[in-house]
């Protein structure tokens, strides 16, 4: 197997644009492969195009009159189905939306691919985590579920167990729905809670169907989490089953939208703390997966302050070479930034919050807590269907 990391990338997944007053500002994947490169990573990956995904391949996934639907909005986005969550505010549709869309998902099963052929011991789409679309519609700015795809791909394969980890403030209520039967597969999320965020879904109860009980686990988070009680969360709930699972292969997404920054959301996560956690996740392939890891983006709404710095830390950290949190932005980028956006760029690759403090689960519970509160409403919920102690 190669130790050496893959980076997916295509100029053409810029393409992915919903408008100009949409948050899903295209110019955030642009910035953030830009400043991949002002920080020399790509000499430390091998940065690969892959080709769109077919149609076999996103009816792994989804339903055949659904990418019909898509592709008849594509090419004609005035004439957008609604029902299939098409023409929507959040799904706008778009001329050449199936081509980008498609494109964005196989560059996800072609990261799945490489490593699970042993091409590359990691892989990044920080294009991809496109999480919400479900089988048969469009949701939450998403058109193909490239996660979902890059999972049924490894299933396809011959993969036998997959864990996907999601940390985007937004539940990933897609990537569980495809598989909510399929045992095979364990999806966590921890996310925002439903109360409070965008989809409303992600209760701790939702743990799997009656053929796959335990195999969904949701930390649904206080709005106003900050970086000890996220990190005490993820470390609560995520390594002990990702041991018990024994993955094969470690599918990770990698949304930006937790920082405190961020529009759309109320969580309170810095820069910092998201790269602690990809490096923890990156640490659970290598103790748990063989070092299979398959990592992808998702949301991130501040698109100069937040996105770039904190996916160029993941693309490092796959790469073997993580980035010193006191690295000075290279000054090269923030004029790029300023001469794109006209807006600032920040200065260094922290927040100023490194080393991340926080408190271990077994160093106690506060009941009056609702950080501690939603970590054990979780560990009652899915631990004993996995013969854990909650």
């Amino acid at each position: 197997m190669s130790g050496r990391a893959q980076l997916m990338w295509d100029e053409a997944v810029t393409g992915y644009d919903f408008g100009r007053d949409h948050p899903m500002d295209p110019v955030r994947l642009a910035l953030t492969r830009s400043l991949v490169g002002a920080l020399g990573l790509d000499r430390d990956v091998n940065v690969v195009a892959a080709k769109a995904a077919g149609e076999s391949t996103l009816r792994l996934v989804h339903r055949e009159d659904y990418i019909d639907a898509v592709r008849a909005a594509s090419a004609d986005p005035g004439s957008a189905d609604p029902s299939y969550g098409l023409g929507t505010i959040d799904d706008p549709a778009f001329a050449g939306m199936h081509e980008v869309s498609a494109l964005i998902a196989g560059q996800s099963v072609g990261a799945a691919e490489a490593v699970w052929r042993g091409e590359a011991l990691h892989a990044v789409n920080f294009a991809g985590g496109l999480h919400h679309a479900m089988p048969g519609a469009a949701s939450g700015f998403c058109v193909y579920n490239d996660a979902a795809l890059a999972i049924a791909r490894l299933l396809e394969l011959g993969a036998e167990r997959v864990a996907y980890i999601d940390v985007d403030v937004h539940h990933g209520d897609g990537v569980q729905a495809a598989f909510w039967e399929d045992p095979r597969v364990l999806t966590i999320s921890l996310h925002e809670h439903p109360r409070t965020l965008f989809p409303q879904t992600g209760w701790p109860e939702e743990t799997g169907a009656a053929s796959a009980e335990g195999s969904a686990v949701n930390v649904a988070l206080p709005a106003g989490t900050g970086d000890a009680g996220w990190l005490r969360a993820f470390h609560a709930v995520v390594p002990e089953l990702i041991a018990h699972f024994r993955p094969q292969v470690l599918v990770t997404q990698h949304g930006a939208d937790t920082h405190f920054e961020d529009p759309l959301a109320h969580l309170a996560v810095s820069l910092d703390a998201q790269r602690a956690v990809q490096l923890a996740c990156h640490e659970l392939a290598h103790e748990h997966a063989d070092g299979r890891w398959v990592a992808l983006g998702g949301g991130g709404y501040a698109v100069v302050e937040v996105v770039p710095r904190s996916w160029s830390h993941l693309v490092a950290i796959a790469a073997g070479r993580p980035v010193e949190p006191t690295t000075p932005v290279p000054d090269e980028w923030r004029r790029q930034v300023y001469a794109r956006t006209r807006e600032s760029a920040p200065h260094r690759m922290t927040d100023g919050r490194w080393p991340v403090p926080w408190a271990a689960w077994d160093e106690g519970y506060d009941p009056a807590d609702r950080l501690d509160q939603a970590i054990l409403a979780t560990r009652r919920a899915v631990f004993p269907l996995r013969g854990l102690l909650p």
